[in-house]
């Protein structure tokens, strides 16, 4: 198995960060397997979804709706509604596993691979890339 962290930048608002082209270096020179992509913390996951046609707004758009930025949460620390954010993760989870095809991950037409981040307080979160050769 090999495994590498990176950094991401996500800022101060919420985002829906694009992860396929650091997914696609990470595993060019390996063969067929698993890639697993985790994140390490509590206020943000990782998905599959499409990008760029209005879905990661409309993701952020969904989790607003689902879990209000207020102040009917229990946990309270951090800006405002800090405590969705702590919740965020139980619908978009910490990690997803992509299968790898010849050293690409094999993800639909329209697939990317994605950082879910809406914790304003956190503008630097780490990912780790993990492969398992089949």
């Amino acid at each position: 198995m090999r495994s590498e962290t990176i950094e991401i930048r996500t800022g101060t608002s919420a985002v829906v960060h694009d992860l396929t082209r650091d997914c696609e270096r990470f595993v060019r020179e390996e063969g067929d397997g698993l890639l697993n992509v985790y994140v390490p913390h509590a206020t943000a996951g990782v998905t599959v979804i499409e990008t760029g046609a209005g879905s990661d707004d409309d993701l952020l758009t969904a989790l607003d709706d689902l879990l209000p930025r207020d102040d009917r949460w229990r946990h309270r620390h951090g800006a405002p509604g800090h405590g969705r954010d702590h919740v965020m993760p139980a619908f978009i989870g910490p990690s997803v596993t992509v299968p790898v095809l010849g050293g690409s991950p094999a993800l639909g037409t329209w697939q990317s691979v994605v950082l879910v981040d809406t914790n304003v307080d956190n503008p630097v979160r780490e990912v780790r890339l993990s492969f398992l050769a089949g």
